[in-house]
């Protein structure tokens, strides 16, 4: 009988170490795509507001989002660049409205979960149901951040906030210059021109 339930015991230690060395469920490293520039419409919802729009990553800190509803909403293109905010609505710019401020901030909090995991050489974070699950924390909140098979981000969840948004039919964009990339262009430019300026000299 001491014997049996030695080899019970055994048995269940071994079968716990097997399960905690298991991947599934556990953490997992993805090939970070994030750093991409894209447009995707997403759906928010923040409480007890649900609004409709586009959204746009242009590059590190440089987003911009425009609203197709609700109608105190609609036509409202937000600009986010280098840690400023600005607002027009049909070509005509102005302070951010009243009505837009809890989505300012909510989307502050999105740029920079996103941003902040692209500067990433590598994605830390578990397999769910098909998705890539990356948690953290933000001065606004927790967050969780999904992202779909192909890498691209599908939605962004504070909980405490009541925040949601999904992203549906996320477009890669290759027409636009990441920062960095435009500046060293930039560079590799003024250095031409001091090779050229050298010669002709």
């Amino acid at each position: 009988m001491k014997r049996l339930f030695t080899s019970v015991l055994l048995f269940t230690g071994i079968f716990c170490l097997t399960s905690c060395s298991s991947p599934m469920g556990g953490s997992s490293v993805r090939e970070n795509k994030l750093g991409c520039a894209f447009t995707s419409s997403v759906s928010v919802s923040l409480d007890k507001l649900s609004a409709e729009g586009t959204m746009t990553r242009l590059g590190d800190g440089e987003w911009t989002a425009e609203f197709d509803s609700p109608n105190t909403l609609s036509g409202v293109k937000l600009t986010f660049s280098s840690g400023s905010v600005t607002a027009d609505y049909k070509g005509l710019n102005f302070s951010v409205p009243k009505s837009a401020l809890p989505m300012k901030s909510m989307l502050c909090n999105l740029i920079e979960a996103v941003d902040k995991n692209a500067r990433e050489s590598e994605l830390r974070g578990r397999e769910s149901e098909g998705h890539f699950e990356i948690n953290g924390t933000l001065d606004g909140g927790d967050y969780t951040l999904m992202l779909d098979n192909a890498g691209n981000i599908a939605s962004f969840d504070m909980p405490n906030n009541l925040l949601h948004i999904s992203f549906t039919d996320v477009r890669v964009r290759s027409d636009v210059i990441p920062p960095a990339a435009e500046a060293a262009t930039s560079a590799a430019g003024d250095t031409s021109e001091q090779t050229t300026a050298v010669t002709d000299g």
